[in-house]
């Protein structure tokens, strides 16, 4: 592959020149570069010249050359390059050339599979099992990348390179070569085939080993190195089962070290995290869980080094900044793991003696670490906690907000806010002790520093936004402090901060904030249509409680702004180029639509071209390039011919570009990718028939994104696909053409089995549960229309009955073993009560006798649950889904026989519910007692007497207001299903007596439908007690406790027993005080 020497020595010159400025790379070197006659040229310079930086460019240049054009190289070329490249690497002392060799050689193995470069294999053969350690380096530096560039075709190669690596992997003197070694291992991983197993198991000690080892020579390459157990976790976690407790202990032995680099010690701890989310039944199970503890605890409550402040602590952190990757960060990461992957009560026995003594601590930093331990608790436990031990845990908290150091204090905000968002609506109920406390930061505001504010505003807006209608009486105080802020502060941040605890307010005031909505929104406007960029965050932040005013302030009060806002939101989309401002605007746009659809109908092309640019948009992902991009330059206008070799191989797959060692996608991409999902299903549901023509588009593009690598935007994708799923039944349905119909079938045809699929096969729990959400809500709104297609409703019932049984991929589901463990995880049981909500919904959906066989399968599973053994929770979700199920039966064809078989079966489970100890339990049990009989009517009248006495037992003691008002109702559903069976002298006052109901308004419907029914039947029972009926219902007309059927029904009642009975109902009045007897006498009088 000779070259005459001119030509050598003009590259010669021209590297040179282009190597030490890029920019200036002359027009002759360009030109050059397109003549095929470089490649011979390029080879003589990498093996030739005496300058090593010329060798590598010409190495690096080669391999641009042969990425974008192997097709175009002659055959002759391709043949004499792969012998040249191998004879280079093999004479070649200096390391960075042999890396862009062997970068090279990666390259070229991707069109040219080994099996087709037979010298490769040889030279790879000698050199790893070389006597020279130097050799053998340089061997597995080759191998490391030519396997990292295409892992597939050395597949029948891998138990031969496992075998070499149990051998390299005991080299503990050549660190190097232990460590290309593992960069191949991890490579293969995700390729090992059942075959490959066992050898690749019995590696697992020797690699930690040698881990330890490589720790000691190189922190940066043992950093790298240990990504090996994530990629063992990604694809195939059995293999390290057997040696956890050997992992676990390597990892927490370099957590611990505090002389490790933290880079270092953040791999070893999330190692530990991911281990846990993956197989906490294992950790456990092997006595983990303890030494993990033991470990994370120290490294949490640390110190920072003096003089220093932890990131969070810093006067200007930012709340946002995701990337804080210290150990102390994760520390506290892996107790976030725990609570979210860990029966509670096992949890917290080890946990709590160790955060007590934190708490008790005179060091600040270990209080600290106290209350962040209690903080993340409460999202994975916040069932144990708020039945268990709130009132102590908050006693905690509140007592730390006036501890004497600022880093308690700022750490016992974080505490309350996150108690504030998962403990509800508990926490909300302490809301006399805490707001005092929230209200005095508030009033603070100015002298304290912006970093401590930005806390104790996180705190106030969780606590305020669930509060609902006791927050008025601080609205005024709240409102105030906030238009203030608006009005005064000079401090963009502080300003961005009353913007957001406004969307709070508004979120628990609802229409009582309409008093001070024209200040707020006249606020808002000013900051959107401000175009400086200091202004952004603030803009979006603007946005954001738009949105929420929108739906929270009352149409009337909205509507007229909402043209306005869709016209701002377009304005502002055009204008700034930013994906957080695109984001909070797609919301408004949904929001808007929830109040006045019509006014996005002229704009849906606009909106949906730019909603669809930013699902398509790979904006914000970044690779990670191997090498500086110095010859770009070279390359850059030659990419259209090139076009057909770049995008796909000979096989016809993507290729992988072997410079890039992996992407990572900014937050604010993966935001923006999330809420336009989330928005474009919205927008689409609310608009209807106006947004027909841009469904498909929508779908196609929200379809690709259920295999996006995130799984908040995988989640978001599901969501939105059920959402369009339940957009086009609603058009079908205001229209019910034959094209709706096939369209809305086309799309349940793709989506029911994605959302199956998905069930099985999605690892992230969190995306699994957004499924079956999503599918409930598809079932609920289309009802049989979704279970058209031949065994949809066996594929359904079967992924209900594999998520009650553990059997997916997400569970640990076909794992190690059986798990017939009571005690799980709170999520785990979350995830299983959304599958078992999908069965009531099959049940209203098809004829009983239809279902019935499913159903058989189902209900010992979710009848399981009602045992004491289980938790609260369980119980509660046990004995509502039966009540749930019997309650579907009313209405389906065959459910009353369906119903009477099922009783003998239900009655156990559910008389012993209404005697449970929790007050959900029984409330849950008295609704299905009621269901049954509703369901069953007269096939059920021989255990009416039993119900009646239970009932009449609990009636006598009860003092909780919702079980009561669940009895008035299970009672009625009793009278109007078998009238007979019931002794209505004794009962009905009894009942009477009960109202108004106080806290399950929804049962106004079945109770005041009882009364009318009765009247129709057995007048002079209904008028010897008008009394009690006339008081009750002056309690509930014209309020928003009975809806505008239930109304109408009472008011026919009233009138006509006023006009039949005018005495007794003149009588009835006069006992009532002025202001009722006024509006009863208007409702009754009017025509």
């Amino acid at each position: 592959m000779a070259s005459d020497t001119n030509t050598w020595t003009l590259f010669e010159r021209e590297i040179v020149t282009l190597a030490r400025d890029p920019a200036n790379a002359t027009a002759q070197l360009k030109l050059a570069f397109k003549d095929p006659a470089i490649i011979p040229a390029l080879c003589a310079v990498m093996t030739g010249s005496q300058n090593s930086q010329i060798r590598q460019s010409a190495a690096v240049m080669l391999r641009m050359r042969v990425k974008k054009h192997w097709k175009k190289i002659s055959p002759d070329h391709r043949e004499s390059l792969k012998a040249v490249v191998l004879q280079a690497f093999q004479q070649e002392t200096e390391h960075t050339v042999r890396h862009s060799l062997s970068q090279l050689s990666a390259v070229m193995v991707k069109h040219e599979t080994p099996d087709r470069w037979p010298a490769l294999f040889t030279l790879l053969n000698q050199s790893t099992k070389s006597n020279n350690p130097m050799d053998r380096q340089v061997g597995l530096l080759l191998l490391s990348k030519v396997v990292e560039s295409n892992p597939e075709p050395f597949k029948p190669h891998y138990r031969q390179l496992l075998q070499l690596f149990g051998t390299v992997l005991q080299d503990l003197d050549n660190p190097t070569a232990m460590y290309y070694c593992i960069l191949t291992l991890t490579a293969m991983t995700a390729y090992t085939g059942t075959e490959e197993m066992n050898l690749m198991r019995s590696l697992i000690p020797t690699l930690i080993i040698a881990l330890r080892h490589l720790i000691k020579a190189d922190q940066d390459q043992a950093s790298e190195a240990m990504e090996v157990f994530d990629e063992l976790m990604e694809s195939e976690v059995s293999i390290m089962v057997p040696h956890i407790a050997e992992i676990v202990h390597f990892c927490l032995e370099v957590s611990a070290d505090t002389t490790l680099t933290d880079s270092l010690r953040v791999k070893a701890l999330s190692c530990i995290a991911f281990l846990i989310r993956l197989k906490s039944k294992t950790v456990l199970k092997q006595k983990l869980l303890n030494p993990i503890l033991q470990t994370v605890f120290p490294v949490l409550s640390a110190a920072p080094p003096p003089g220093e402040e932890d990131p969070e602590d810093e006067e200007n952190s930012n709340e946002d900044d995701t990337d804080n990757e210290s150990p102390k960060h994760f520390a506290a990461q892996v107790i976030d793991t725990m609570a979210l992957h860990m029966p509670p009560e096992k949890l917290f026995h080890q946990l709590m003696p160790l955060t007590q003594a934190c708490l008790a601590s005179d060091n600040p930093y270990k209080r600290k670490a106290g209350l962040m331990c209690l903080a993340v608790l409460a999202e994975g436990c916040a069932d144990h906690i708020r039945t268990k031990m709130l009132s102590s845990m908050l006693q905690t908290v509140c007592q730390s907000l006036s501890d004497s150091n600022q880093v308690v204090r700022s750490a016992g905000l974080f505490a309350l806010g996150q108690f504030s968002e998962h403990l509800q609506p508990e926490v909300s109920k302490y809301c006399a002790e805490l707001m005092p406390l929230l209200l005095a930061y508030m009033s603070a505001l100015n002298q304290a520093k912006i970093g401590h504010v930005t806390k104790a505003f996180y705190a106030l807006e969780n606590f305020l936004e669930n509060l609902g209608s006791e927050i008025e009486p601080y609205l005024p105080t709240l409102m105030e402090t906030m238009l203030s802020a608006l009005s005064n502060a000079e401090n963009l941040k502080l300003k961005e901060l009353a913007v957001s605890a406004i969307g709070a307010i508004a979120n628990a005031a609802k229409e009582k904030l309409v008093p001070y909505f024209l200040p707020v929104i006249e606020s808002l406007k000013g900051f959107l249509t401000d175009t400086r960029d200091e202004m952004r965050s603030l803009q979006t932040q603007a946005l954001d409680t738009l949105s929420v005013l929108a739906r929270t302030i009352g149409k009337e009060v909205f509507s007229p702004l909402a043209a306005e806002c869709v016209q701002l939101g377009l304005n502002l989309t055009n204008a700034i180029d930013d994906p957080d401002l695109r984001r909070c605007t797609y919301s408004l746009f949904s929001a808007v639509s929830t109040v006045s659809p019509d006014c996005l109908n002229p704009h849906l092309t606009a909106i949906t071209t730019i909603m669809l640019l930013s699902l398509k948009s790979t904006e914000g992902v970044t690779a990670h390039l191997e090498e500086d991009k110095t010859f770009v330059l070279l390359d850059d206008d030659d990419d259209d011919e090139a076009q057909g070799d770049t995008i796909l191989d000979e096989e016809g797959t993507d290729t992988v570009d072997p410079d890039i060692a992996g992407f990572s996608v900014e937050n604010a991409y993966i935001d923006e990718k999330e809420d336009t999902c989330d928005a474009l299903g919205e927008i689409a549901f609310n608009t209807g028939a106006a947004f027909q023509p841009f469904l498909e588009s929508s779908f196609q593009q929200v379809y690709e994104l259920r295999d996006f690598p995130h799984e908040d935007v995988r989640r978001a994708a599901f969501v939105a696909m059920g959402q369009f799923c339940r957009a086009q039944h609603k058009v079908w349905q205001e229209n019910p053409t034959e094209a709706d119909h096939q369209a809305l079938q086309k799309l349940l045809g793709v989506v029911l089995p994605s959302f199956l699929e998905a069930v099985h096969s999605e690892r992230e729990r969190q995306v699994v549960m957004g499924v079956l959400e999503a599918m409930n809500a598809v079932l609920k709104a289309c009802q049989g229309e979704a279970l058209q297609s031949p065994g949809r409703l066996q594929d359904i019932s079967q992924a209900i009955r594999d998520v009650l049984k553990k059997r997916t991929v997400c569970q640990d589901g076909g794992g190690d073993e059986a798990d017939e463990d009571e005690q799980q995880a709170e999520y785990d049981a979350m995830l299983q009560e959304f599958a078992g909500e999908g069965i009531p919904l099959l049940a209203s959906a098809v004829p009983a006798e239809t279902f019935q066989p499913y159903l058989n399968e189902l209900l010992p599973l979710i009848m399981n649950k009602a045992k004491l053994s289980y938790t609260v929770a369980d119980r509660s979700f046990s004995v509502g889904t039966l009540g749930e199920i019997l309650q579907s039966l009313v209405n389906v064809s065959g459910g009353r026989a369906c119903a009477g078989k099922l009783s003998n079966q239900l009655l156990p489970v559910l008389v012993a519910g209404v005697r449970d100890c929790d007050s959900e339990v029984r409330n849950n049990s008295v609704f299905a007692l009621g269901a049954l009989a509703q369901a069953a009517g007269p096939l059920v009248a021989q255990d009416y007497p039993m119900m009646l006495s239970l009932f009449s037992n609990l009636l006598s003691k009860e003092q909780d207001r919702r079980v009561i008002d669940n009895l008035c109702a299970a009672l009625c559903r009793m009278i109007m299903s078998n009238m007979e069976g019931v002794p209505l002298e004794q009962v009905f006052p009894a009942l009477l007596a009960r109202l108004p109901l106080r806290e399950d308004m929804e049962e106004n419907k079945t109770v005041y439908s009882c009364l009318a029914m009765l009247y129709s039947q057995n007048p002079a029972l209904v008028l010897s007690q008008i009394k009690p009926i006339v008081s009750a219902s002056s309690h509930v007309l014209g309020t928003k406790d009975l809806d505008t059927e239930t109304q109408n029904t009472l008011v026919m009642l009233l009138r006509d027993v006023a006009q039949r009975h005018s005495q007794e109902f003149e009588g009835a009045m006069k006992s009532l005080p002025a202001e009722q007897k006024m509006k009863l006498t208007g409702a009754v009088s009017q025509s």
